[in-house]
């Protein structure tokens, strides 16, 4: 969604504009929310709205929140069947594609990413306030998990000895080589799997999204053209949903999200790990 048809349409009671600020460590997205964001917007937690507690049998450090959680959620910031969600974060998507794709997993495909985020919006002139909106909480919508767009530790690996499956790992190229390892208890990736820096699916860093054709070109020098199935992973999950959107903008829907990503596979020491 483009920053002219949010600064138009904002004020649309049905439009609900989501600030979804995360970080991995120092930092807390809903400070920065409360020092300035898109007027009219609402924020949402990845660790407590957009995720489900992490915890022994939980795969990795986000598991998919469940649909009450994730119902909770949105019904304490008014989404209802008719509202327009748009979410936006300081990353080009990287963080607000997770909450565009939890609306396509639980059957409810009513949200939209702004392209170029907050830097476009500031680029642009446009203002920011601190305070938050007053919205009407509503009714919990029905949501239904759709269980065949996610796949699990073990299905990944007798997915990688059938030919045709290609995983992706969304990662900085220093976390997939194995160089540099500070939260997950090993470095490395999983053996097989080619590298797709989020980052790679933008004009610039923190930007907008390439063009379709641009992003199509990426992911068949990947081998996504040939690839059933394809499989995103990143360090926890939340960001391999970058790429799951931007395969969806390169006319690859069809991309299966690992749940537990980096952090549950590193943590099996029965699952093998590579570097380089």
């Amino acid at each position: 969604m483009s920053t002219d048809w949010v600064a138009l349409h904002r004020e649309d009671p049905r439009v609900v504009i989501v600030d979804t600020r995360w970080y991995l460590q120092d930092r807390r997205g809903i400070d920065e929310y409360r020092a300035g964001h898109i007027p009219g917007a609402v924020f949402l937690d990845v660790d407590t709205d957009l995720s489900d507690p992490p915890g022994p049998g939980r795969p990795g450090r986000h598991p998919l929140p469940s649909p009450a959680r994730f119902a909770g959620a949105l019904a304490r910031i008014g989404v209802t069947a008719d509202s327009i969600v748009v979410a936006y974060d300081d990353e080009g998507g990287a963080i607000a594609g997770r909450l565009w794709w939890l609306f396509e997993y639980f059957g409810h495909p009513v949200a939209r990413v702004l392209d170029g985020g907050l830097a476009a919006w500031q680029a642009e002139g446009r203002p920011l306030e601190t305070i938050a909106p007053a919205r009407r909480p509503a009714p919990p919508l029905a949501l239904q998990p759709h269980p065949e767009r996610v796949v699990g530790k073990r299905r990944v690996v007798d997915l990688l000895r059938e030919p045709g499956t290609l995983v992706l790992d969304g990662r900085s190229p220093e976390r997939y080589r194995g160089e540099v390892e500070t939260i997950d208890a090993r470095p490395g990736h999983i053996p097989g799997a080619k590298n797709a820096p989020v980052a790679g699916n933008l004009v610039e860093p923190n930007g907008r999204f390439l063009p379709p054709a641009a992003l199509a070109g990426r992911f068949a020098a990947l081998g996504a053209n040939d690839a059933n199935p394809i499989v995103c992973y990143c360090g926890s999950g939340v960001k391999a949903c970058h790429n799951i959107l931007a395969l969806t903008l390169a006319g690859r829907p069809d991309a299966l999200l690992y749940e537990g990503s980096w952090s549950e596979w590193a943590a099996d020491p029965g699952l093998p790990a590579e570097r380089g």
